[in-house]
């Protein structure tokens, strides 16, 4: 994202982060795989050719890595709540940015300002 110099502009765009900053849904700070994998049963499909497929959300805890099932009628459901955490996070970000330019850029307003009443 380019930052603004303006600080009326910074101000602006900061905002509209701000009242886009609400979940539409469920947010699920996870990834979701799809994992391909055999059976082990001696006369299944999978060990000749074509492999079991099934949806997995990883996820870390304590530093571990984690996967849950996803049923296949859950799937569709559960790529919005992950695709809504990671615009969230995203908007974190810009937020994050826009802030710091805000701060970066209050001093220079501040001196622009005490410079034009000083005359």
């Amino acid at each position: 994202m380019r930052v603004p110099t303006h600080p009326t502009l910074i101000r602006q765009r900061l905002n509209a982060r701000i009242r886009q900053f609400a979940a539409r849904g469920p947010v699920l700070a996870a990834s979701l795989v799809k994992i391909a994998r055999r059976c082990g049963r001696p006369g299944c499909h999978c060990n000749t050719g074509e492999l079991h497929v099934g949806h997995y959300l990883s996820y870390k805890v304590a530093g571990k890595t984690r996967l849950v099932y996803v049923p296949v009628d859950l799937v569709e459901e559960v790529e919005g709540w992950v695709a809504e955490h990671r615009r969230l996070r995203q908007l974190t970000r810009e937020i994050t940015q826009l802030a710091l330019a805000q701060i970066r850029g209050h001093v220079a307003a501040r001196k622009r300002r005490a410079g034009r009443t000083s005359t």
